[in-house]
């Protein structure tokens, strides 16, 4: 196997699950995000190449769709609710004190070691537990303070120590 061909054998897998059809290109898309929590570019082509149609088309749908990224996102994404209800309640002073506990900003949204991404959205749906936080799309957070978010952060951290401790002993 060559090492171009090992590079790309998550992705391969992932189409031909599906059949290396095209018309499943966002499910294809989906699962290549979720391996690699981003949209890398050069995978991008690649799923052109391996599902014979144009870049354009792979590229366009990968931008089209708000729930894709092209960039890379850390393990634990951090979404903080801005709409209506967070909003009013004080949902921009969590976003705040987690910009400065991870040192992040409008610009720079995650951390470098890539554990940590933070993004702004519109509504994630709990307006009665305002403010509201949401972590990986699974895991939320009512009735947010400053203070709690510290708690979340403190708890997120030690997660990812105990997971680095684990895989540490796991080379021992």
């Amino acid at each position: 196997m060559s090492p171009e061909s090992r590079k790309f054998s998550k992705v391969d897998a992932i189409i031909r699950n599906h059949e290396s059809k095209s018309s499943h290109l966002v499910a294809i898309l989906q699962e290549i995000q979720a391996e690699y929590r981003y949209l890398p570019e050069e995978v991008l082509t690649y799923v052109a190449t391996a599902l014979g149609i144009p870049a354009a088309t792979v590229y366009g749908v990968a931008t089209f769709y708000t729930q894709f990224s092209m960039n890379p996102k850390g393990k634990y994404i951090i979404k903080v609710c801005n709409g209506t209800a967070c909003h009013v309640k004080g949902s921009e002073k969590i976003k705040y004190l987690v910009q400065k506990e991870l040192g992040l900003t409008d610009k720079k949204n995650t951390t470098d070691d890539l554990q940590f991404t933070l993004e702004t959205v519109s509504c994630i749906g709990a307006c009665g537990l305002a403010p509201a936080v949401m972590i990986n799309d699974n895991e939320v957070h009512g009735q947010m303070t400053p203070e709690a978010m510290e708690i979340v952060l403190k708890d997120l951290k030690s997660r990812k120590d105990t997971t680095e401790a684990a895989a540490a002993g796991k080379e021992n």
